[in-house]
């Protein structure tokens, strides 16, 4: 997908916002905090990807689909508190 100038800013924008909310955090903050009291320090990688989707207005309706899920992937469902309904 190629982007304008006006795209590339808004998803620009977007990804500094994500790093000034991280950056600006008290629970980030005391979280490194708190690692440097047990005598760590701590060296934070973030990888973000932004995937952009056009909006088209005059999509279908959306279908059911089926998925075929194994236990595992049931269990790692639950316990990222997400169920399937």
């Amino acid at each position: 997908m190629e982007l304008d100038e006006y795209e590339k800013n808004a998803v620009r924008e977007l990804s500094e916002s994500v790093n000034l909310a991280i950056e600006k955090s008290s629970r980030v903050a005391n979280a490194i905090r708190y690692l440097r009291e047990l005598g760590y320090e701590p060296n934070l990688t973030l990888k973000l990807e932004i995937g952009l989707q056009e909006i088209i207005e005059d999509a279908e309706e959306p279908q059911d689909i089926e998925l075929e899920l194994t236990d595992e992937d049931l269990r790692t469902l639950r316990r990222m508190k997400i169920s399937l309904e």
